[in-house]
């Protein structure tokens, strides 16, 4: 029984589970709209808020923590061009779409994108 565990499994050991929203979480942060299913969208909008929740503090212990889970190039992009958009907001930095079934699977689908 799941009794007060927090996040979506996702059909996925933990490992696996942290290496994909990992992978998400920096597809979304270069192209900033990504397309996946309803369930990852809504994982991955609370693992991307806290990260750019961090990256707004700019300090060298945030762009330590942020290095241990993205490229140079992606933590750099995330301090420097994403978390300034930011500095006024409180949260919120994510709006996810949902959209129609996956005609394979029939799985529902969802547009998650970072708030202009």
């Amino acid at each position: 029984m799941r009794k007060r565990k927090k996040g979506r499994q996702l059909g996925l050991s933990s490992d696996q589970r942290k290496a994909l929203l990992k992978l998400l979480a920096s597809a979304l942060i270069l192209k900033e709209k990504i397309k996946t299913t309803e369930a990852k969208a809504k994982e991955l909008a609370t693992y991307v808020e806290k990260k750019i929740s961090r990256a707004k503090k700019g300090d060298i212990p945030a762009r330590r923590i942020l290095a241990k889970f993205f490229t140079p190039s992606i933590s750099k992009r995330l301090i420097e061009e994403i978390a300034p958009r930011y500095k006024d907001r409180k949260g919120g930095y994510t709006r996810i779409f949902k959209l129609g079934p996956r005609k394979s699977d029939g799985a529902r689908m969802a547009i998650i994108e970072l708030v202009k």
